[in-house]
């Protein structure tokens, strides 16, 4: 059935006023038709009054991690390394079965949609391994929702002594062969797990669903897996994902492990830098970095709240956008930002770095945040001709929003009062694909209620399990402590943290 939405403003980047309207914007299948006013209304069409509604590209979170949705609040803020230790111990209890992970899943797609986000790009990591049912579970509560989702397997190839500096020379004897054994499930199991992600998921559900890889992060697999990966995104024309100098500590790494290289660096040297991967986070980036990423066509995902949650420090987002690399938005892992809210993203985006620069010229506008929200998600997604744009031909991915609401009222700038006022509560309907799946206060496609229930119940079962990960989390926990104090002490000429007094020369 077609859609056709009367008498709306439509979000238009180019317009002084950033909407243009009073007009009509008609749907048909899963594209936009046709924006203009007066337009004829077509058979089987449903008509919804677009009176006081502005209608946007829908939002788009570039960067996420499904499998820990369940966790939001479960830890205090920590630097990352610490942060994943607690996260996700190795601990064969804390495997989900697949209504577990189809559930987690389901519990932020929910809270997306209600937001108006459309589309999502879940770097899923699976304890202890993926498994074709687990797989099975995400991608389906992905299909069943009616989420945009693009996914991929994050998950580590190489032993954890070989990620992180220093931590072998401050283990003791058992505890550092412990941490020397590389995981089971290597390279042609990942592959496989591949294999079957991108044959049974890829282009599913008329394509809103698709695969993408990911490295997980440069140092965490060989550069042959790398080369592999990269050889796979390259064939399906799919994204990769790798977090590159997250943290001050990924850049003593690359002091350390990598002959004084930082990580963008060495993925240069492997010729592994492409249009087609995703940079995430990128804080501790310098100036060389930047103009390899740039050279590269590849495009950051920042995530600001995680990026302050976990006290990683503020990505030079002036810097970035200098070069022309193009910018995407995320919340990262529920976890990390604890929740799933796009628009808290991009408020804190259009905020955090007017503490990066005195010249309160270079701050970042509202019209780039939304720029980086709608157009970099698209591109992020490598659907940069499909998303990110109202246009007739475009995919019909959108949100309402109800400007008589108190965030725009009075109406003064309609960029700025999206970026800084709007939270979520003004958006009454979501489409994806020409499918109204948020309207009128409930999501469409699932039982919210249940799912709640749901989810209650089983952490609830799961308590002693997550006592016995606290138990031993405790057990590594000073060690990882002494690495990451060691790594903070050092200076790495990067001023990315309001506690630091780094040297500036390199930055």
């Amino acid at each position: 059935m077609s859609v056709l939405f009367r008498n709306v403003q439509v979000f238009d980047a180019d317009h002084p006023d950033g909407m243009a309207g009073p007009t009509d914007l008609l749907v048909r299948g899963d594209r936009i038709a046709a924006i203009g006013a007066a337009l004829d209304v077509p058979r089987a069409v449903r008509v919804i009054d677009g009176r006081s509604q502005l209608l946007l590209p829908g939002l788009i979170n570039a960067h996420f991690h499904s499998p820990v949705n369940h966790l939001k609040g479960a830890l205090p803020s920590l630097p990352l390394e610490v942060f994943m230790l607690s996260e996700s111990p190795a601990l064969a209890e804390l495997a989900p079965t697949p209504r577990e992970a189809y559930l987690r899943t389901l519990l932020a797609a929910v809270e997306m949609l209600r937001a108006g986000v459309t589309g999502v790009q879940d770097d899923a990591f699976f304890l202890p391994h993926p498994t074709p049912e687990i797989i099975d579970a995400v991608l389906q509560a992905y299909a069943d929702c009616g989420i945009r989702a693009t996914v991929a397997l994050d998950q580590p190839e190489v032993a954890e002594l070989d990620k992180l500096p220093f931590l072998s020379d401050l283990l003791p004897d058992d505890m550092r062969a412990e941490l020397a054994r590389p995981p089971a499930f290597g390279r042609a199991a990942l592959l496989e797990a591949y294999q079957y992600l991108i044959s049974r998921w890829h282009g599913a559900e008329g394509g809103r669903l698709s695969a993408a890889v990911s490295v997980s992060a440069p140092q965490r697999v060989t550069p042959d897996y790398f080369h592999a990966l990269d050889e796979l995104s390259r064939r399906h024309g799919i994204p990769l994902y790798a977090h590159m100098l997250e943290t001050k500590l990924q850049r003593v790494f690359g002091e350390e492990r990598l002959g004084g290289r930082s990580l963008v660096r060495y993925c240069a040297d492997l010729r592994l830098l492409s249009p087609r991967m995703n940079i995430i986070h990128a804080v501790w980036t310098d100036d060389d970095d930047l103009d390899l990423i740039a050279g590269s066509g590849a495009v950051v995902a920042h995530n600001p709240i995680s990026n302050l949650r976990l006290g990683s420090g503020v990505m030079p987002f002036r810097r970035l956008r200098d070069r022309g690399i193009p910018i995407a938005l995320g919340t990262d892992e529920a976890i990390a930002d604890d929740a799933v809210n796009m628009w808290a993203v991009a408020k804190m985006a259009g905020l955090i770095h007017n503490l990066s620069d005195p010249d309160y010229e270079r701050w970042p506008s509202a019209a780039e945040v939304l720029d980086a929200l709608f157009r970099g998600g698209a591109r992020a997604m490598l659907r940069q001709d499909d998303l990110g744009v109202l246009a007739a031909g475009r995919l019909a991915d959108l949100a309402m929003i109800d400007l008589d609401t108190l965030p725009f009222t009075p109406l003064n700038d309609l960029r700025r009062q999206l970026v800084y006022c709007e939270n979520g509560s003004s958006v009454t309907l979501t489409m994806v694909a020409g499918r109204v799946v948020y309207e009128a206060g409930r999501v469409t496609t699932v039982d919210e209620a249940g799912l709640r229930a749901e989810v209650r119940a089983i952490a609830q079962a799961r308590g002693q399990v997550r006592q016995a990960a606290e138990a031993e989390t405790a057990r590594w926990l000073p060690y990882y402590r002494t690495m990451y104090r060691t790594a903070a002490a050092r200076s790495v000429g990067l001023p990315r943290r309001l506690d630091t007094q780094e040297d500036t020369a390199r930055c």
